[in-house]
């Protein structure tokens, strides 16, 4: 009776496996609801088969002691835990499991890899997360991390879905994903350090003095708020578990992209990370003027520009600036024999490479930098840095809020991300200004 109902165990745990494979992979609502039809009536036979050889191992175990007469006596001195002969009633290493055989019960490989699973990655919690954001509806799954509030209800987004929004940000955003990732509580006060050694010539009977790390600066991070708002009219109709996924990723990601590289650049720090524009630590001889006239001469770049930047922050440094001032301006300079400078940009690999004086050149948003035919007189036209000197600190876990929009008297899911960022070594950086 056992060994039958142990079959039919197995194979009902087969057959929920392969209907939970038809709802990951279909697109079809009609066979998505017959599946997770038959998946609830599986999970309640399951159950009972589950009880029923409970039931039937419980009887044989209190079935052993009383058929053995030599064990009566000694009963009153037997521990729980082990066989009427001493023995551990537990499996021994490489004993027989017969439950094992069917999957079910402990088994040796079970115990040794008995992992913690991502709660937030597991197909329920991402289908209860899809449900919540197209009704509102809190289920089960989602209720154990919901923060709830008087205006609304908020859920963790599902890890499947962070991890695909940041590595679609960090492939994307051109700034963004050269920046220096931080994860770090938010508040503390963080000395940045500095070592500047210097060499000193000794005899056979002096030494040289010891030198000491001085903390010369400190920063701290804040908690800010990253808001995406979603109209849910853009999640409603969309019926696959992978769809709804895609739709949303690909909305949040596309608002992110835009803000985080608007913010490293020109964030104000109210609200928001502070940006390499607006940092006062930034030396003042570091920000540089250019006339309309220096502006095309090379020599003028070299000189006021290129040698602005110490030496040691110059491996790595790369230029930002808008389309319109590289294709305009500076892909097109010439040097004093009248030579493009531009023919440096063309090597041997296929299509142009973007580079001004053997430096990368980043392309930006006309919004984050504007180009020098529409910037006014003192605003910043490029920057020459390292962005791995810039410091964005976050945890990188988003929250999903609803709410009621009642001027536009619709539903609302409104993504959140926590960050900050700032310059963490402003001494790397150049600031380009349009001059008259």
């Amino acid at each position: 009776m056992k060994k039958r109902l142990l079959k039919l165990l197995k194979l009902k745990q087969e057959r929920k496996a392969s209907l939970k494979k038809i709802v990951e992979s279909t697109d079809k609502i009609e066979e998505i609801r017959s599946a997770q039809k038959e998946i609830d009536g599986l999970n309640t036979e399951i159950a009972d088969l589950q009880s029923m050889i409970d039931e039937i191992e419980e009887e044989e175990r209190n079935a052993k002691p009383q058929d053995d007469p030599s064990n009566i006596a000694g009963m009153g001195n037997v521990d729980p835990n082990k066989d009427p002969q001493g023995r551990n009633a537990a499996n021994p290493t490489g004993g027989f499991n017969p439950l094992g055989t069917y999957g079910v019960g402990p088994t040796n490989s079970q115990q040794r890899n008995q992992e913690p699973e991502d709660r937030y990655g597991t197909l329920e919690y991402r289908k209860a997360f899809m449900d919540y954001c197209q009704t509102g509806k809190i289920t089960t799954e989602l209720r154990a991390d919901a923060t709830t509030t008087t205006g609304d209800v908020s859920a963790i987004i599902p890890s499947t879905i962070l991890n695909e929004v940041i590595r679609k940000v960090t492939t994307y955003g051109q700034v963004f994903n050269r920046v220096r990732k931080l994860n770090i509580k938010g508040g503390l006060t963080i000395p940045i350090l500095s070592l500047k050694p210097t060499a000193t010539w000794i005899g056979e009977t002096t030494s040289s003095d010891k030198q000491k790390v001085q903390v010369n600066e400190n920063i701290s991070f804040s908690y800010y708020g990253l808001e995406c708002k979603i109209s849910t009219s853009l999640l409603a109709d969309t019926v696959s578990l992978a769809g709804f996924e895609s739709t949303i990723t690909d909305l949040i990601v596309e608002a992110m992209v835009e803000a985080l590289d608007l913010a490293v650049l020109k964030g104000n720090g109210t609200g928001k990370p502070l940006g390499i524009t607006a940092d006062t630590r930034v030396p003042s001889k570091q920000i540089v003027t250019l006339t309309s006239s220096d502006f095309l001469k090379w020599d003028a770049w070299k000189k006021k520009v290129f040698a602005k930047m110490p030496l040691k922050y110059k491996a790595g440094a790369s230029f930002l600036m808008a389309s319109g001032t590289f294709e305009g301006y500076i892909d097109g300079m010439v040097d004093a024999n009248g030579q493009p400078i531009g023919r440096v940009n063309y090597g041997i690999t296929k299509g142009p490479q973007e580079r001004f004086g053997g430096k990368e050149v980043i392309q930006v948003e006309d919004d984050v930098i504007a180009p020098y035919d529409d910037a006014a007189v003192g605003e910043v036209v490029a920057v020459y840095c390292n962005l791995r000197n810039y410091g964005f600190n976050s945890n990188m876990q988003m929250m999903m809020y609803r709410y009621f929009d009642h001027d536009t008297n619709e539903w609302v899911d409104k993504a959140i991300l926590i960050a900050d960022g700032k310059l963490i070594d402003p001494n790397g950086v150049v600031i380009i200004k349009k001059g008259e």
